[in-house]
């Protein structure tokens, strides 16, 4: 490196500088004290007796974390897949040359733009029995039925795996849709020559040309779906009976209502891995497919 770009990267220094104090603060340090955490008998006050396995042992033989553990996986099978098939539905209909293509495309992103807390809201008010919209427009079809959507088990995955995809669809659609715009008109004009058929068209030129943002978008849906926590604490609250509660609401009321930091942040690391081993495999993955 010459004399000038030595000067110049030293000169970046002071505007790197507060990010990485505060990224090794608030990220880099919480993940060494949680790992700290994890090996003693830790509550809210202090921290007390080392124990060093003995959390992970005990985590390994609670019901309910595997239970909560199969709750998000169970979220993640039900919304990944679905999340990126309807993305890429509504990123087709919104990139078409048509006068409501600004109308689509505004429509469906705008749940995205809002907190969960509104759209938790938004779904308690539409699901509620014999008032709520929902059940108002299924008796209005003349379907006699009264379903408690947030009563039944199958009908709570049901509504939070729909105000789910409703929310965040958008955000999925703006990539794909971002991917569609950047393949080149000449494709679709050499294969019209040749009489290629829509279908054809979105078979071999389409679909091949949005696979990278694809695997990007199924990687990012996978890890904010083991992430779940906001929308089914608000609306369900995990129920009914803890049939969907996910492991990050265990996590949090096991370290703030039980008072038990250490085996929260135990089950956190878990948690961790989880989330690391899946990246990894699909990182390696994508490396195998593009060698």
């Amino acid at each position: 490196m010459n004399k000038k770009g030595w000067i110049k990267d030293v000169k970046a220094i002071p505007f790197l500088l507060p990010f990485f104090i505060a990224y090794l603060l608030f990220t880099i340090l919480p993940i060494f004290k949680g790992l700290q955490m994890s090996l003693y008998d830790w509550n809210l006050v202090r921290k007390m007796d080392f124990v060093g396995l003995e959390n992970f042992v005990e985590m390994f033989n609670d019901p309910y974390f595997w239970q909560t553990l199969w709750n998000t996986t169970l979220f993640v099978i039900l919304t990944t897949p679905t999340m990126v098939l309807l993305a890429l539905g509504l990123a087709l209909l919104a990139n078409l040359n048509t006068k409501l293509k600004t109308f689509f495309r505004g429509s469906f992103f705008l749940p995205s733009i809002l907190s969960v807390a509104v759209i938790s809201f938004l779904a308690i008010f539409m699901l509620q029995p014999y008032s709520g919209l929902v059940n108002t427009v299924i008796q209005a079809l003349g379907i006699n039925a009264e379903p408690f959507w947030l009563a039944d088990k199958t009908l709570s995955w049901v509504s939070i795996v729909g105000v789910t995809l409703w929310w965040s669809v958008g955000f999925n659609m703006i990539l794909f849709l971002t991917s569609l715009q950047e393949i080149p008109d000449t494709y679709y004009e050499a294969s019209e020559i040749d009489g290629a058929s829509r279908w054809v068209q979105f078979r071999y030129i389409t679909l091949p040309q949005l696979i990278p943002i694809g695997r990007v978008i199924i990687l990012l849906q996978i890890l904010a779906s083991y992430k779940v926590f906001a929308q089914i604490l608000l609306i369900t609250g995990g129920g009914p009976g803890g049939a969907t509660r996910p492991l990050i609401q265990y996590i949090y009321e096991t370290g703030f209502t039980q008072n038990n930091l250490s085996y929260a942040a135990t089950m956190s690391y878990a948690l961790f891995f989880i989330l690391l081993i899946l990246s990894i495999i699909q990182l390696k993955n994508q490396r195998l497919e593009e060698s």
